[in-house]
C-alpha cells in the first residue's frame, strides 16, 4: 500500500487499519479514535504518521525517514478518494486537522493546527457549499492564527491583539458578534501579521502547509512545556508523538452545529454523573482555551437533542469497553455527531480512588486492575490538607471549583516568576486571566492555581487536576492587571506578593492565609490500599521521632518504625540547656551527670514511641549529628563575644560566652557530615550511647509493666569498619545486661547497623557478621556514593543537570538505580552471603519513592521507612512493584 512497507518500518496507517492495541506506534489519540471507527462510533476520516516516524525525525536531527512525505501524499490521495474531496480545491475542499497523539496523553502539551486546506479559492467554495459564508471565513481566520503559531513561530499576542482591536472598533464582546465582512477583514489582518513576522508571504500550498505542519507537531514534542511536563510526570523523552491527520469537521458551522468536552464520570469527585462543556457555533480550542464561557452539558439537551442523546449512549458504550472513565471531545456538524477523541479521563485523586472502587464493585474491573488504573502519586495528593471547616471568613469572591483541595500562597501573575520562586522555596499562588501550556513551568511550581476566565474542562483545570493541585477557575469578579502586578476584586486591590487562600472543592478564594488541616482518608482511600496490603511483599515502617508521629504512622499504616532519629528529641528546646552541659563538661564526671539529667528526657521520648507501637517493632538510631550542632553558630557566637568585650558587659557572662565561643571552634569541622558522627562520636564518648541504651531499656520496662509489648531494635549509624560495629555491639550488650540484671527480667532485642558509606556496602559480609539487621540510609549512601553534598547540589547544579537531561531525576528525591541502588544490591548481596536470613530495609525518604520501592523490590529487600504521610504511597508502590515485576 505505501513505499515504506518496503523497509522494516512502517511509518504510516490509515485510520481503518489501526485499533486500541497499537498506542504505542499510533499513539493514544490515533489508536483510539481508530478502535472507535472500528466500534462503529462516528469519526472523521484520516490517517496517522506513527511516532516510530518522529522517533527516526529527532534522530536524524530533523530530516523525515525515507518515503515518509510520499506515504503521505499517497495516504492523502487515499483520503480524498474516500471522502470525495480534494485539499485546497476551489471546488468541494478537503479541510484536516493535523493533531499530535502522544503515546501518554499530554493535554495541551503539543501542538495542533486546524481548518488545513482553507485559502483564497477553497473558502468561498466552502462558504458557498455550507450557505454559510461566516463560517468559511472564521475558519480561515483561525487556521492563519493556528498555523502562524506553530508552524512558523509567530507570537500568539499578536494574532489576539488584531482581533482584540477588531471587536473593539466593532463594538462586540464575542468572537461570534463579528460579521462575514469583519472577518475578510481580519484575514487581511492575519495575513499582514504573518507577512511583518515572517519576512515573507503566508503560504499558500495546502501539501507544503501539511509538510510544515507534520513537522511541527514533529518538533513540538521537544518543545519546553512538553519537555517540563514528561519530566513532572515520569514520562520518557524517546516515546515520541503520533501525527493525526484528519477531515475537518466544524462546530462553528452555525447554530445547529457545537464543539464540547465531556467525562463519563465527574474527574473531580468521581462520581458517576453527567459532567461536561459544550459551546455552540464554535471549534474545540474555543472549549478548552477558555476563549468563551462554555454551557453546561446537560442544557445540550434542550439545544441538540438528537446529538445529545447520541452523545450518552456513545458515552456509555465507550466507558464499557475501556472499563474506564473516558475524557471524550465531540463536534455537532449541522446536527451530526462526531467524536474527535477519547481517552482514559485525567482526574484527582479522590476520584481516581472512587471510580476505581466503584468499577470494581460494578464488576468491571478486578482488584488488581484497580490498583493498576491509580498512580501512587494520587495517594500523595489525596493526603493534601484542606482549610479548617471553623475559619470564620467569607470569600473575596468565587469561581469554579475545578480542582479540591486547599492551596495557601502569595500572588504572582507570570509563570516564570511562579517557577522561579516555586523553586526557591517560596508558596506562590499562579493568577492568571486563563493558563496556557506554556504555564507549565510555573504551574508545577505553585501551591494552586486561580484564573479568571474557563471553564471545568479549561487547560488550567485539566492540568491542576492532573498535578492535583488545587484551581479555582473562571472566578470572573478578577480584574487582573498583569503589568502593573496587581487584581482588583471589587473594591478590594491586591498586590504581587499578597497571601490569599485557595478552596479547589469549593471554589473559594479568600483573603490572607487560613488555617489548614490535615486530610481525611475515606473509605474509597482504605478500600484500595487494602487491596494493596494483599498483593504486596515488602513491608512498611515510619521514620518516626516522637509518639504523636508513631501513633499517626500507625494510623496510616505503618508495620514499625524503621528510623528514630534519636538526634531530634536532643534538639528541643527545653533540653539544649543539658545537652549543652553534656558537651561542655570538663570531665567525664560532669558529663555523666548532664547525661543523667538528659537520660529521663530520652525515656519519655522512647516510652511514647512504644506505646504508640505496642507489638511493632521500633528501630532506634543512636546519636548521629556532630556535637557542635547543638551548640549556637560559630559566627553569631563570636560576634556575641565581640559585643561583650567592646560594650564592657558582665564579666560573668563574657567569661561564660568565651568559654562557649572555644568550645564551638573545638567542636567545628571542615565538613561535619564526614567528620565526627555517628559510631565515630559514640565511640569517642561512649558514655553517650550507654546513656541512650539504658534510656531505651528504661522505657521498654515501663511500657511493658503498663501491657504494652516493645519491639527493640537498636542500630549503629554512619559503620564503615566491622570492628566498629563489633566494639559497639559489645557496649550495648553489656549496657543491656547492667539494665536486666537491675531490673530482674529482660526483653528481646536486636542491634544492627545503618549502611550509609560505600565502603560499609563493600564489605558488608564483613559487617554482617555483628548484625542482625541492616537498614540502608539512602540519603546520606547518595552523598557519600555520588560525591554530592545535598544542600549545595539542590541549592545550584542539580536543578541544570535534571533540566539539561544530565541525570534523569533528582536522586535525592528518586534513588540513583544503577550507583546508590547498585550499592544496595551490593551489601544486600553480601550481607546475606555471611547471614542468609539477615533481614534488611531502606530507612531513607526513598522508602516512600514509587520508583525507588519499585527498585527495592527487585532486589528482595524486607522492608521500607518512609515519612508518616508516605506510608499508604509506599504500601500502593510495594504492591504495583509486585504487579509490574519491575526489574531495577
Amino acid at each position: 500500500m505505501s513505499g515504506s512497507e518496503n523497509t522494516s518500518t512502517r511509518y504510516l496507517y490509515d485510520l481503518s487499519e489501526g485499533d486500541a492495541s497499537m498506542k504505542a506506534l499510533l499513539g493514544g489519540k490515533g489508536a483510539n479514535v481508530a478502535e472507535m471507527l472500528r466500534l462503529g462510533v462516528p469519526v472523521p476520516d484520516g490517517f496517522t504518521v506513527t511516532t516510530a516516524a518522529c522517533i527516526e525525525a529527532m534522530n536524524r536531527g530533523g530530516d523525515w525517514p525515507e518515503n515518509l512525505w510520499e506515504d503521505t501524499l499517497e495516504a492523502l490521495e487515499r483520503l480524498e478518494e474516500r471522502t470525495g474531496r480534494r485539499l485546497g480545491s476551489g471546488d468541494k475542499p478537503l479541510l484536516v486537522s493535523v493533531r499530535s497523539g502522544a503515546v501518554v496523553s499530554m493535554p495541551g502539551m503539543m501542538d495542533t493546527i486546524l481548518n488545513l486546506g482553507i485559502g483564497d479559492d477553497s473558502v468561498e467554495a466552502l462558504g458557498a457549499e455550507a450557505e454559510n459564508p461566516r463560517f468559511a471565513w472564521d475558519s480561515y481566520r483561525r487556521f492563519i492564527q493556528m498555523y502562524g503559531e506553530v508552524v512558523e513561530g509567530v507570537p500568539a499576542h499578536a494574532y489576539e491583539d488584531a482581533l482584540t482591536r477588531m471587536k473593539r472598533v466593532r463594538g462586540v464582546e464575542q468572537d461570534t458578534d463579528l460579521s462575514v465582512d469583519d472577518l475578510k477583514e481580519l484575514v487581511e489582518q492575519f495575513k499582514e501579521v504573518s507577512r511583518e513576522h515572517m519576512g515573507a508571504e503566508f503560504p499558500t500550498d495546502p501539501r507544503d502547509q501539511l509538510h510544515r505542519s507534520i513537522d511541527a507537531v514533529f518538533r513540538s514534542w521537544q518543545n519546553p512545556r512538553a519537555g517540563i511536563y514528561r519530566r513532572a510526570n515520569g514520562i520518557p523523552d524517546d516515546l515520541g508523538t503520533a501525527v493525526n491527520v484528519m477531515q475537518m469537521v466544524f462546530g462553528n458551522r452555525g447554530d445547529t452545529s457545537a464543539t464540547g468536552v465531556c467525562f463519563t464520570r465527574n474527574p473531580s469527585t468521581g462520581a458517576k454523573e453527567l459532567y461536561g462543556e459544550f459551546l455552540v457555533n464554535a471549534q474545540g480550542e474555543d472549549v478548552v482555551a477558555g476563549i468563551r464561557t462554555p454551557r453546561p452539558l446537560a442544557e445540550m439537551e434542550s439545544v441538540l437533542p438528537e446529538a445529545y442523546g447520541q452523545l450518552l449512549e456513545t458515552m456509555n458504550r465507550l466507558e464499557g469497553h475501556y472499563g474506564d472513565m473516558q475524557d471524550i471531545e465531540f463536534t455537532v456538524e449541522e446536527g451530526s455527531l462526531y467524536l474527535l477523541q477519547t481517552r482514559n479521563g485525567k482526574r484527582t485523586a479522590p476520584a481516581a480512588f472512587k471510580v476505581a472502587r466503584d468499577l470494581v464493585d460494578e464488576g468491571v474491573i478486578t482488584q488488581e486492575q484497580a490498583l493498576h488504573r491509580i498512580e501512587p502519586a494520587q495517594l500523595d495528593q489525596l493526603l493534601h490538607p484542606a482549610i479548617d471547616p471553623d475559619h470564620g471568613q467569607s470569600p473575596v469572591t468565587k469561581g469554579l471549583n475545578a480542582s479540591p483541595g486547599a492551596a495557601v500562597g502569595e500572588i504572582v501573575f507570570d509563570s516564570d516568576t511562579a517557577e522561579q520562586r516555586g523553586k526557591a522555596g517560596d508558596a506562590v499562588i499562579l493568577v492568571r486571566w486563563e493558563t496556557t501550556p506554556d504555564d507549565i513551568g510555573g504551574t508545577i511550581m505553585a501551591q494552586g492555581v486561580l484564573t479568571a476566565h474557563g471553564g471545568m474542562t479549561s487547560h488550567a483545570a485539566v492540568v491542576a487536576r492532573g498535578m492535583g493541585k488545587p484551581c479555582v477557575a473562571g472566578a470572573s469578579a478578577l480584574k487582573i492587571d498583569a503589568t502593573g502586578k496587581k487584581v482588583t476584586i471589587g473594591d478590594t486591590v491586591l498586590r504581587e506578593g499578597d497571601t490569599i487562600t485557595l478552596d479547589g472543592s469549593t471554589g473559594e478564594v479568600f483573603l490572607g492565609a487560613l488555617e489548614l488541616v490535615p486530610p481525611q482518608i475515606n473509605e474509597d482511600f482504605q478500600a484500595v490500599v487494602g487491596w494493596a496490603d494483599e498483593v504486596r511483599r515488602l513491608q512498611v515502617r515510619a521514620n518516626a521521632d516522637t509518639g504523636e508521629d508513631a501513633a499517626r504512622a500507625r494510623e496510616f499504616g505503618a508495620q514499625g518504625i524503621g528510623l528514630c532519629r534519636t538526634e531530634h528529641m536532643f534538639m528541643a528546646e527545653d533540653r539544649l540547656p543539658a545537652v549543652r552541659k553534656m558537651i561542655l563538661a570538663g570531665d567525664e564526671e560532669e558529663r555523666a551527670a548532664a547525661l543523667e539529667t538528659i537520660l529521663p528526657m530520652q525515656q519519655e521520648d522512647f516510652e511514647a514511641i512504644f506505646e504508640a507501637m505496642s507489638g511493632l517493632p521500633v528501630t532506634i538510631r543512636l546519636l548521629d549529628p556532630p556535637l557542635h550542632e547543638f551548640l549556637p553558630d560559630l559566627v553569631e557566637q563570636a560576634l556575641l563575644v565581640q559585643r561583650l568585650e567592646l560594650q564592657g558587659g558582665d564579666e560573668t557572662e563574657l567569661r561564660e560566652a568565651r568559654v562557649l565561643l572555644a568550645q564551638v571552634k573545638k567542636l567545628t569541622e571542615m565538613n561535619p557530615m564526614l567528620g565526627t558522627r555517628g559510631v565515630r562520636l559514640a565511640l569517642l564518648y561512649p558514655e553517650i550511647p550507654q546513656m541512650q541504651v539504658r534510656a531505651i531499656a528504661r522505657a521498654a520496662f515501663a511500657v511493658a509493666e503498663r501491657g504494652g509489648e516493645p519491639l527493640v531494635e537498636i542500630m549503629v549509624p554512619l559503620v564503615a569498619y566491622a570492628e566498629e560495629l563489633r566494639r559497639m555491639r559489645e557496649l550495648i550488650d553489656e549496657t543491656l545486661a547492667e539494665e536486666f540484671e537491675s531490673a530482674g527480667k529482660e526483653f528481646p532485642y536486636t542491634v544492627g547497623t545503618m549502611i550509609e558509606l560505600p565502603r560499609a556496602a563493600v564489605v558488608a559480609d564483613q559487617i554482617a557478621e555483628h548484625a542482625d539487621f541492616f537498614s540502608f540510609g539512602t540519603n546520606d549512601l547518595t552523598q557519600t556514593g555520588i560525591g554530592i553534598s545535598r544542600d549545595d547540589a539542590e541549592g545550584s547544579f542539580l536543578a541544570a543537570y535534571v533540566d539539561d537531561d544530565v541525570v534523569p531525576n533528582n536522586p535525592f528525591a528518586s534513588i540513583d538505580a544503577d550507583g546508590v541502588g547498585g550499592l544496595v544490591r551490593i551489601g544486600t548481596d553480601r550481607g546475606r552471603q555471611t547471614k542468609g536470613d539477615l533481614k534488611v530495609g531502606v530507612c531513607g525518604e526513598h522508602g516512600g519513592d514509587p520508583a525507588s520501592i519499585a527498585l527495592f523490590e527487585s532486589i528482595g529487600l524486607d522492608y521500607v521507612s518512609c515519612s508518616p504521610y508516605r506510608v499508604p504511597i509506599a504500601r500502593f508502590s510495594a504492591a504495583r512493584a509486585v504487579l509490574d515485576g519491575t526489574v531495577g
